[in-house]
């Protein structure tokens, strides 16, 4: 497998409607694990995709040496496939089955080929998956969004590919499946070459490619040894701006003093041809003589202010702003004592089926606390927040909330309308404040200018989750207990960035449903619950968080 690779050769393509995605775009990848980040938008799945032959290039050429696998972000599995047609071995498992039955025909031993082993392997790579206790005649409807990414990943794996693209396959895992996913990640000998936000898997990489404006960077190293190295070229680049501006206003100041002194020279040179009684046609001369050479002097100078403007440009162009959300949020104070909830033998039921064991779920959050719930899929995460934010009652129990607004960030970022603008949903969300302080604060948020007029629906992820934050944070009265559900599901990095630097600012309690580990320390958790077979736990953080 050290022979796999990747070569994209001048490799162009656009969109329909002639909207470029690459332009002469040229990068190898070869064996080991490579993570390609970028914004949202950059082109990082497309760019799979073309690898993939799913899209064709406009320009160029692509080259892949040896078998590939591709793992695509949008799994297209039809519910009513079984497990093992998913994993594409029904056919050498029916074959099997008629040889042991009986029936020698030619075709059976031509489909199983020498795949004699395939139960077993298949077997061993669902347990390591996590998958081992599901059959492989199960249908697909029965499976969560985490066991279906695992289980075409399985797919994948089971191809024995030596190129292996995986986009954003984290995405839907829980805990368990995600250290699950680590530990065939950190044994990958091949080609890899993977799109993720996730930053624990990204530092199993042996190297980060930065797609950044048409262009692909490589850099050796995990993610966190590329976010230092960008730091320092940050720095850097942040000296060279400096300097190349101080330039630009020394040059800018000797070209102003050469045309006054130049000035100078003239008025006094005329004075004294003048006092001198010098024939007009002489003096005439030297006056052309010395307003030409003031000109080239001129000339001399404007093109040493037009060089340090032009070495101002390239230095702020290497220095890239990764803007950050800045807040002051004291109107979501909470004091330490106050006890904002305080549910005890909670019971929620769906027909016969109880959510919690037999004696219900009990939970108190009192005060800032800052909560993380974690469990496997399916546990019912999403289903305790709807209970503490009163969508959901439960069949029994009792519960009592403080009074206060409780806000509720659902995975599907539905707060908002849609139809309206940035600024007209914050003006429904607070409606007293003054209009120049809503566009300050749209500012803080990132929106400026036209963008705080878009409406709501052509945002990107990152961009409606801003907007989500700015209506929540700073609605009346402001939330004195906020639930996210898995908040940073499909956020670029710099997105996750801003999510983390808004909630530091947040003085409120939270309850937090995510599976990024390294998110959840960013934020400061406190305390750690963790819902599993009925059971709603206080437990501490994992071992690696």
């Amino acid at each position: 497998m050290s022979d796999s690779f990747v070569v994209c050769s001048n490799l162009s393509f656009s969109w329909p409607d002639d909207t470029p995605v690459f332009q002469d775009l040229s990068f190898t990848v070869g064996a080991g694990r490579t993570g390609l980040v970028a914004p949202n938008g950059a082109g990082k799945s497309t760019l799979l995709k073309l690898i993939a032959g799913e899209l064709k290039p406009t320009a160029g050429s692509i080259s892949v040496n040896g078998v590939l696998g591709y793992l695509p972000q949008t799994l297209p599995l039809i519910g009513d496939l079984t497990v093992a047609e998913v994993l594409g071995i029904a056919p050498v498992l029916q074959a099997l089955n008629a040889i042991e039955s009986g029936d020698a025909s030619e075709e059976h031993f031509t489909t199983i080929g020498n795949d004699w082993d395939i139960e077993e392997r298949t077997n061993a790579q669902l347990d390591r998956l996590g998958l081992g206790d599901v059959s492989l005649t199960r249908h697909l409807h029965t499976l969560s969004g985490g066991q279906v990414i695992s289980l075409g990943l399985a797919a994948q794996l089971l191809k024995q590919p030596d190129v292996l693209l995986l986009d954003e396959p984290t995405n839907n895992l829980d805990l368990d499946a995600r250290h699950k996913l680590y530990g065939v990640i950190e044994d990958w000998n091949g080609c890899l070459l993977l799109v993720s936000h996730d930053r624990a898997l990204l530092d199993r990489m042996d190297r980060i490619a930065e797609l950044d404006r048409g262009e692909l960077r490589l850099y050796g190293g995990n993610f966190t040894e590329y976010e230092e190295t960008r730091e320092a070229m940050r720095e850097v680049a942040e000296k060279n701006v400096r300097n190349a501006e101080q330039e630009v206003k020394r040059e800018k100041r000797e070209m102003q003093q050469a045309r006054e002194r130049a000035e100078r020279r003239a008025s006094n040179a005329s004075r004294n041809l003048k006092n001198a009684g010098l024939p007009r046609i002489f003096a005439g001369t030297m006056k052309r003589g010395a307003q030409e050479s003031a000109g080239k002097a001129s000339q001399t100078h404007a093109a040493r202010v037009n060089d340090a403007k032009a070495r101002l440009d390239e230095a702020g162009r290497a220095l890239r702003e990764e803007q950050r959300i800045s807040l002051e949020l004291p109107g979501t104070k909470v004091p330490s004592g106050r006890t904002l909830l305080h549910g005890e033998r909670m019971q929620v039921r769906y027909g016969e089926r109880a959510l919690f064991a037999t004696a219900g779920a009990d939970l108190i959050i009192r005060g800032p606390e800052r909560i993380a719930l974690t469990g496997p899929n399916g546990a019912g995460k999403s289903t305790l927040l709807r209970v503490i934010n009163g969508d959901l009652e439960p069949s029994s129990g009792e519960i009592t909330r403080a009074e206060g607004r409780v806000a509720y960030l659902s995975q599907r970022l539905d707060l908002l309308d849609l139809d309206r603008t940035v600024m007209e949903n914050l003006a429904a969300s607070a409606p007293t404040m003054p209009e120049a302080q809503r566009m300050n604060l749209l500012a803080r948020f990132l929106f400026r200018g036209s963008r705080i007029h878009l409406p709501v629906g052509v945002l990107s992820g990152g961009e409606r989750l801003r907007a989500t934050l700015a209506c929540v944070l700073f609605a009346e009265p402001a939330p004195q207990l906020l639930l996210l559900d898995e908040p940073t599901n499909n956020l670029d990095l710099v997105s996750v960035s801003q999510l983390e630097g808004a909630l530091d600012a947040y003085e409120g309690a939270f309850v937090v449903v995510s599976h990024d580990e390294r998110f959840l320390a960013e934020i400061r958790v406190q305390r750690w619950l963790r819902l599993d077979d009925g059971r709603l736990l206080e437990t501490g953080p994992p071992e690696s968080a």
